[in-house]
């Protein structure tokens, strides 16, 4: 029983030895199988993934071919716009052009347009003066009218009297032909007669003619009121003649009666004159800078208090300077009843206007503060144009 046993053990034992080879391969094949069924799976695993990678290339080529169309409409518009912003910086150009040629015209149009202006005003000032040239012309054809009439009534009175002195000389002279075969005596008295005679003659004539070429009121002495006077540069003007406050023969220059006479006037008023002889008035700066340029005058202020009670003030040697120089005032040596020389403050003073400020004040013009205008230094002690009432002079 235990050889039998022994026996099969060793043909079991050489069975396992033949059969251990086939064993190992089928085992090396079956790894290499389940090895290569590995790789296939994983072949499988890539082929998908590379598949899906594959339409992911394919879907973003798709995109970049769209994107590539978009950028090259995208860059057909660029050109497109950089053409026509070539063609919008050609018409900016060709309108800077135009612009640069209109300012140049325009430029030389404002020159033309300056010069004209320039011309313009010459030509109104010309004009202006033109004007105020033909104003005195028929300011003085007007009086020259208004003298010739009085003279021609002067004349007409002159010849009256002449025809009374003829009819006088005729009787004197019929009386001395009558004393003539009388005595020496009688012939005495005919010369004596005949002296008397022509001095009349003489006094009767040179008077008329003083009175015609009267340059002051001194003619006009006996004859009071309105008068004419005749001042070289300005021709005839009337003037009133005072002969009661200081004796014969006075030109009254300003007068204040009325109290109703605006005196805020401009300059060209004050040179030319302004109110009325029978109320308030002033004689106008230009007649008399005429009228004390030709002789020594003396300035005879006459005032009034409210209480009733006179003053005078009097200047020895007045005058007025020409416009050029302001119309400024000279005075000379005071003397008068009123208490203190307060026009002396003014002297040598151009005169001032709310339009012509020729006094010393920085801070404003004293023409405008008094309403009136005068020669004012810082303003003025005394100012006889101030409104009636006035405190600030």
């Amino acid at each position: 029983m235990k050889r039998v046993n022994q026996t099969e053990k060793s043909k079991n034992s050489a069975d396992f030895i033949t059969t251990r080879p086939l064993l190992d391969y089928f085992r090396q094949v079956r790894n290499e199988l389940e090895q290569s069924e590995t790789k296939e799976k994983q072949i499988s695993e890539l082929n998908s993934d590379l598949m899906e990678k594959y339409h992911e290339i394919v879907r973003i080529h798709e995109t970049f071919m769209k994107e590539a169309d978009l950028l090259n409409e995208y860059k057909n518009k660029v050109i497109k716009g950089e053409n026509d912003l070539q063609l919008c910086q050609n018409k900016v150009d060709k309108s800077e052009s135009e612009i640069n040629s209109l300012k140049e015209q325009l430029t030389d149009k404002s020159t033309n347009l300056e010069n004209c202006q320039v011309q313009l005003k010459y030509l109104n000032s010309r004009l202006i003066e033109k004007d105020e040239k033909i104003k005195r012309f028929s300011e003085n054809i007007k009086n020259n009218t208004e003298h010739q009439k009085t003279l021609e009534s002067q004349l007409e009175k002159s010849q009256s009297i002449l025809i009374k002195h003829e009819h006088v000389i005729q009787l004197y002279r019929s009386e001395i032909n009558e004393l003539k075969g009388t005595s020496e005596n009688f012939r005495e008295g005919q010369k004596n007669i005949q002296l008397k005679l022509t001095e009349s003659e003489t006094k009767l004539s040179q008077s008329e003619l003083d009175k015609l070429s009267a340059t002051t009121c001194i003619p006009f002495g006996g004859n009071p009121g309105v008068n004419q006077l005749k001042i070289s540069g300005i021709g005839l003007f009337n003037v009133l003649c005072d002969s009661q406050l200081a004796g014969p023969g006075w030109i009254v220059i300003q007068q204040r009666v009325g109290g109703n006479e605006n005196f805020t006037r401009d300059w060209a008023t004050y040179r030319k004159g302004f109110g009325s002889f029978e109320s308030d008035f002033f004689l106008g700066l230009e007649k008399l800078h005429r009228i004390t340029s030709l002789q020594r005058f003396e300035l005879y202020i006459h005032m009034v208090d409210e209480d009733g009670s006179t003053y005078n003030a009097r200047y020895d040697d007045f005058k007025i300077s020409d416009e050029d120089n302001g119309y400024a005032l000279s005075l000379g040596k005071f003397n008068g009843t009123i208490i203190g020389d307060a026009m002396r403050y003014n002297e040598n003073m151009k005169f001032t206007t709310f339009d012509h400020d020729n006094d010393k004040r920085d801070d404003g013009n004293c023409a405008v503060w008094t309403e009136s205008g005068w020669w004012y230094d810082a303003c003025s002690y005394c100012n006889l144009n101030a409104p009636y009432g006035s405190r600030l002079h």
